[in-house]
């Protein structure tokens, strides 16, 4: 599949910067359990959004509210599976953070 993605940065936690890239998102959804096609239809989305709000950079935060919103809405398991995967391998405590940002408005 050939796909045209804008040059969008992405700003990691830790200040870094890199590359928005397509084929992340699939991965990412994957691990979570997501089906290929699922996968592919949450990545499309979010390259959707990114062009539609004519981003040129967006904040990691902010793209896994977005994924973890679209993963939640096609399979919990697989929203609970991502929650889990970051608390335990990355120890971020993803859902809290999102829920502190939702409360802060």
């Amino acid at each position: 599949m050939c796909l045209w993605v804008p040059e969008v940065t992405v700003v990691k936690r830790d200040g870094s910067r890199e590359p928005f890239i397509y084929e992340k998102v699939v991965v990412s959804c994957l691990k979570a359990g997501a089906t290929l096609e699922a996968a592919r239809r949450i990545a499309t989305k979010v390259l959707a959004r990114l062009i539609a709000e004519d981003r040129k950079e967006v904040a990691a935060k902010e793209l896994t509210r977005w994924i973890l919103g679209m993963l939640r809405e096609e399979n919990e398991e697989w929203y609970r599976n991502w929650v889990v995967f970051d608390r335990a391998v990355k120890r971020r405590k993803t859902e809290e953070e999102l829920k502190q940002r939702e409360e802060r408005g």
